[in-house]
């Protein structure tokens, strides 16, 4: 079921949105070498216990994850992209770290994802980076009223094509508002046209993310980290964002 949020419940889940967004940009400034990835963790438990909102990580048991997930951020590290357990690692010169959170505020939910590069970027590393936010971009930009959800994944999907790199069809975006994840299922390649019609209201959570060679994945002993399954890096952009009768809006600006 999708629920359609009004204008008044769109800023609500803007202020959980621009607290996610504030605090990715000082996990950005933090994020140098020699910093601790549990320092980032512990960073972002302060900010969330002073703000008094709530970590929507913090128990968070899918199917997919092993057992109850005990963090407030993933933190993401070089081939890693998704879901990774902050961990007792020093970031080095190089890295490659996606950083993930969801946050909810007086019940409403705002999640956001940046990528950023650790010392001296290779060009490689950063074409990758970029190709990510400008999928981000893209798939934004078809978020409108009367498209279909397949629009969005083909423009996501579109930028990866023209970048050379392969998409995963087992991890997306998704609905948001209440709870960090609602319908519906919004998938990284798709076909411009088919799928649900777009309706103002619709709040979702676009989420492009690629590795540099591969479309498949494995699964770290932990049972949450995600990694490319031939160890080529990775990187995750991610908005929540609002459809309305003006065009796409984005909650968590940063």
């Amino acid at each position: 079921m999708i629920e359609l949020k009004s204008p008044a419940e769109i800023e609500r889940m803007r202020t959980a949105g621009r607290f996610v967004g504030h605090i990715l940009s000082e996990l950005g400034d933090l994020a140098d070498v020699g910093v601790n990835l549990l320092d980032l963790e512990h960073h972002v438990r302060n900010r969330i216990s002073e703000r008094g909102a709530q970590s929507c990580y913090w128990d968070y048991a899918p199917s997919f994850g092993n057992g109850p997930f005990r963090n407030v951020t993933c933190l993401s590290v070089n081939d890693a992209v998704l879901h990774g357990m902050p961990h007792d690692y020093a970031l080095r010169d190089g890295d490659i770290l996606s950083m993930d959170l969801a946050v909810g505020i007086d019940g409403w939910v705002a999640d956001s994802a940046r990528t950023v590069i650790v010392g001296a970027a290779a060009d490689e590393d950063l074409r990758l980076l970029r190709a990510t936010e400008e999928a981000l971009t893209a798939g934004i930009d078809a978020a409108r009223p009367g498209n279909r959800l397949g629009d969005i994944s083909a423009a996501i999907e579109a930028v990866a094509i023209a970048h050379g790199y392969p998409v995963n069809t087992e991890f997306g975006g998704h609905g948001i508002g209440r709870t960090m994840h609602e319908d519906p299922h919004v998938a990284n390649k798709g076909r411009a046209g088919r799928g649900l019609k777009l309706r103002a209201g619709m709040t979702l959570a676009l989420e492009p993310w690629f590795a540099r060679t591969t479309d498949e994945i494995v699964f770290d002993p932990d049972g949450w980290t995600i990694r490319s399954a031939d160890g080529s890096r990775t990187a995750h952009s991610e908005h929540t964002i609002a459809i309305t009768e003006d065009g796409p809006r984005v909650l968590t600006q940063r």
